[in-house]
């Protein structure tokens, strides 16, 4: 096959409509696009969500609920996947994103899911009060590291 020599299925390709051409074409005075209006207008494009005037869908259901724009979204760890971290090992957000467990851009949370059977000194921005006591009756060490937005050593624990 050669591409100089490829061409359309037949039927697939139709002639463009030329529109004013005059009464006897069907396409002549207002072009098939009727009397006035948005539509009948150069560069008019159909916004998203209108409905032709009819009430958008958008407006017609109810609110429902809100969003708390205060609300803290956390990475959430959990005890049991600390126990991919050797015994007296420290945990932080670098350590954490190496295994895979975080992606470095929220704060992270550790929760008590599951059991820790080793030391570990974990470092995160928050603990569930469950998940210190587990860390702790372990013989491992939990420290609180705060969270700047934007500032990924607050998130590693590392000395700003």
């Amino acid at each position: 096959m050669r591409l100089d020599a490829m061409k359309p299925a037949p039927g697939s390709r139709r002639p463009p409509k030329r529109v004013g051409r005059g009464p006897g074409s069907g396409l002549g005075k207002t072009s098939g696009k009727g009397h006035k209006g948005a539509r009948a207008r150069a560069g008019y494009v159909d916004k998203p969500g209108f409905e032709g005037g009819q009430m958008p869908m958008q407006r017609r259901l109810p609110k429902r609920g809100f969003s708390n724009f205060s609300r803290v979204a956390y990475q959430v760890v959990n005890l049991r996947d600390l126990e991919r971290f050797e015994a007296g090992s420290v945990v932080d957000g670098d350590a954490l994103k190496s295994k895979g467990l975080v992606s470095g851009r929220l704060p992270i949370k550790i929760l008590a899911k599951g059991k820790l059977g080793r030391g570990l000194t974990v470092r995160a921005n928050a603990f569930s009060e469950s998940a210190k006591q587990a860390i702790e009756a372990a013989g491992g060490k939990t420290e609180v590291v705060a969270f700047r937005p934007g500032d990924q050593r607050a998130v590693s624990g590392g000395q700003a």
